[in-house]
């Protein structure tokens, strides 16, 4: 994205944005042409499709995005076809729109965005509160201000974790948390990252939790030092009979990976280790993030 635009706003960890008002001239194109580019740069460097989505605001184009099936496509939506094109969609479908702002749209009887459009925005306050109902109210007519910011990535990454049903099997539970530490190395090296600090948030039956911090003796972003933190998280929590639903790990104070001192080891083991995540990385990025994996996480998940 960077290639085609210095404005490039990440939205980890599967979305961004990109101001293209400077880029059209420099290519001398339109903006559907610049996003049939970014396809198949996608496409070719790094074997994945996007969904691209253009319009004249974030709210237009982050929208259009979300109404492209997988694995890809592109849509662009001109800011004279802005307002009939929103009308069209379920309340729903409207970015920011979240379910209970749905569901309490419904049941006053506004089923689409051009329903929501219509509706006074001093109504659409006492339905959904005071910033909610005005921003709602301001996108589905089009209205949305927001800049496109170039700033880092953010300073936490977060997984989770639900199970199905209440859970008392400690191996079940670990195999679990090894899949999260799994998805946070990986979220965390795509990124460039490493972290300073993991923190593991337990959810009991009842909606009890349990969270507790601690540092890595380094930063990482390595599966095999992340999960030696997680498991002393884990035994800390002291879990006997208690009814797990879920499991969140945050990895927080993140720093850039390159500005991590690379020490000179002589554990050739762990050397060893560290090319096999790599490879392992490699073969997620191609085949996708459960074609290869802890053989514990394999056998609980089956």
């Amino acid at each position: 994205m960077a290639d085609l635009s210095p404005v490039v706003q990440a939205l980890p960890p599967t979305a961004a944005l990109v101001e293209l008002k400077g880029a059209l001239p420099y290519y001398g194109t339109n903006a559907h042409q610049l996003g049939e580019m970014l396809r198949i740069r996608a496409i070719s460097r790094l074997e994945i499709d996007v969904r691209v989505g253009i319009g004249p605001t974030v709210t237009v184009a982050a929208t259009a995005s979300a109404q492209i099936p997988r694995p890809g496509g592109l849509l662009t939506v001109t800011p004279e076809e802005a307002a009939d094109w929103l009308a069209g969609l379920p309340v729903q479908a409207l970015h920011g729109i979240g379910p209970r702002q749905a569901e309490a749209l419904h049941d006053y009887g506004i089923h689409t965005v051009g329903l929501l459009a219509a509706v006074p925005p001093a109504t659409v306050q006492r339905l959904l509160g005071g910033r909610a109902g005005r921003q709602a109210a301001d996108r589905a007519r089009g209205i949305d201000p927001r800049p496109v910011v170039s700033r880092a990535l953010p300073a936490t990454a977060a997984v989770h974790h639900t199970f199905p049903q209440h859970t008392l099997d400690g191996a079940t539970v670990r195999a679990a948390l090894l899949d999260l530490v799994v998805q946070l190395g990986r979220l965390l090296r795509r990124r460039g990252q490493a972290a300073r600090a993991l923190t593991l948030t337990l959810k009991f039956a009842g909606n009890t939790t349990w969270e507790k911090t601690r540092r890595l003796a380094e930063p990482s972003g390595h599966d095999e030092d992340l999960r030696t933190l997680a498991y002393q998280l884990m035994d800390a929590a002291g879990l006997q009979r208690g009814r797990l639903t879920g499991i969140t790990l945050k990895a927080a104070d993140l720093v850039d990976a390159d500005q991590v001192a690379q020490q000179i080891s002589l554990d050739s083991a762990r050397e060893a280790r560290l090319v096999a995540e790599e490879t392992m990385d490699r073969i997620r990025d191609k085949y996708g993030p459960s074609s290869i994996g802890p053989a514990a996480v394999f056998r609980h998940a089956s």
